[in-house]
């Protein structure tokens, strides 16, 4: 078993910068009459995935690792919305939100299960 020495070591925050750079790429193709709107909520909500991971890292207790983890997951389901409005909005062709859903999901289910886990691991104690 590996020991983490950093939050930068967990694969869900590796992915979840890969899943910023990707939602930064896409949303520079979006009108510019979105700059405002949609594509600064949805960077804000991708940047905030990796932050809160990073950030429950650095807590000391398990509960509020929890909750920070709890934070990334619940802007994870806000960026899921966010593309989904944009594809029906015809922001761009489908292909291009491929690459990103499946990150996204990827991101997700990590995310899930380890604010799961945390969550059992606290009623334990």
């Amino acid at each position: 078993m590996t020991y983490i020495k950093s939050y930068k070591d967990l694969i869900v925050w590796q992915k979840s910068m890969q899943l910023v750079k990707e939602v930064f790429i896409l949303t520079s193709k979006f009108p510019k009459s979105e700059t405002y709107g949609l594509t600064s909520q949805m960077r804000r909500a991708a940047v905030s995935i990796p932050s809160n991971i990073a950030e429950g890292y650095g807590r000391k207790s398990p509960k509020e690792y929890s909750q920070f983890y709890s934070i990334a997951y619940g802007s994870a389901l806000e960026l899921e919305t966010q593309v989904i409005i944009a594809k029906e909005l015809e922001f761009l062709k489908s292909e291009f939100f491929t690459k990103i859903d499946q990150l996204l999901q990827e991101v997700s289910k990590m995310l899930n299960v380890m604010t799961r886990t945390m969550k059992q691991l606290n009623a334990r104690r």
